[in-house]
């Protein structure tokens, strides 16, 4: 079977090492090299990463497209606002490419530019990027170029509201999604506001006005409903490192078996794990692994349903998700490099 010869660009930050972490379990897959800025570049990944001790070792170079040559795919787990100029030239040297920022995943560059207060240099390109969301658009992936990596806030609310927008079974005109979210999704940067004794023992909400992720959840919902919808999307900050646990809101206009609704629209998905009813899925349970888990309930047998959605923000949320398209893009084994289970404590 084929290797896949794979750069990483921003290859220091917490995606990037979680990148690296996969891709060298990977059997089909081979690290060409390590892209990252002027920090670390000329440092040798062990250096960096001292977990990664015994990985195969690799220089961390400058941010270069022109030494992608050879090279089948290149994940960009760069900050926002820096692969929507260098995409175009990863293409043009030959190399497919995973975004995992954001800059491909808004279809309108106009809500790109409002959300993230840069121009988007390449709208050409936002029509050809396919939404890695996997389990929504597997059919699109194996002959994409360019695959948008979704966020991890939007990954775990889309699949938990899923099932009931695409079988209209509520009112897509008032969903919340209420979440929380490890510190490690802020990124490896120094930040005052993510220092140790800056986030211990405190959770506190965020981005309420309004938060870069709402409008990335609302195409993806509104392209399942097939129309508009209204999205109340409130994130939280809390104590620990990795995890999204996302409570989803909605109004039931139909009645149905939620349980067996969820059950069969992703019984053949190996990384969507509907719980058993009446479960109440933890963070911990999905730590370092692809899964999402999923509980559905109906308080009261009312007309309220809530839906517990759980992933690790790193893995499902960014890396993890990343491998499982490539895997797709070069028809190998889905699982292949990112089916282990868990770790605990």
């Amino acid at each position: 079977m084929k290797t896949v010869k794979v750069g990483i660009a921003g290859a220091a930050g917490y995606t990037g090492c979680e990148l690296i972490r996969l891709l060298a379990m990977h059997p089909h897959a081979e690290i060409s090299w390590l892209m990252t800025g002027k920090t670390n570049e000329g440092r040798r990944l062990h250096e960096v990463f001292p977990h990664l001790r015994g990985v195969p070792d690799r220089v961390f170079q400058a941010l270069e497209p022109a030494s992608a040559q050879g090279v089948d795919l290149v994940f960009l787990a760069t900050p926002h606002g820096v692969a929507v100029s260098i995409v175009p030239e990863f293409l043009e040297a030959g190399c497919r490419v995973i975004d995992v920022s954001a800059d491909y995943r808004l279809k309108d560059p106009k809500l790109y530019e409002e959300w993230y207060e840069k121009k988007h240099t390449a709208p050409e390109l936002l029509k050809e990027a396919v939404y890695g969301l996997t389990e929504l658009h597997r059919s699109a992936l194996p002959g994409a170029r360019i695959v948008a990596n979704p966020g991890c806030y939007p990954t775990a609310s889309q699949l938990g509201f899923l099932p009931l927008v695409e079988n209209g079974l509520i009112d897509t005109d008032h969903l919340v999604a209420d979440c929380k979210s490890g510190v490690s999704g802020a990124g490896r940067g120094a930040n005052v506001d993510f220092l140790f004794s800056e986030v211990a023992d405190s959770m506190k909400a965020y981005g309420v006005a309004g938060h870069r992720h709402l409008p990335e959840i609302s195409q993806g919902l509104a392209l399942a409903a097939g129309k508009p919808v209204g999205l109340t999307f409130v994130p939280h900050l809390t104590p620990m490192i990795r995890g999204i646990h996302a409570t989803l809101y909605g109004k039931l206009i139909k009645d149905a078996d939620l349980q067996l609704l969820y059950e069969s629209r992703y019984q053949a998905e190996p990384f969507v794990d509907v719980m058993p009813a009446g479960s109440h899925p933890e963070t911990r349970s999905v730590r370092s692994t692809n899964t999402c888990r999923i509980a559905v309930h109906r308080p009261q047998d009312g007309d309220t349903v809530v839906i517990l959605s759980v992933i690790d923000n790193l893995v499902k949320g960014a890396a993890g998700q990343a491998v499982q398209n490539m895997n797709i893009m070069f028809g190998l084994d889905e699982t292949a490099g990112i089916g282990r289970p868990g770790l605990l404590p």
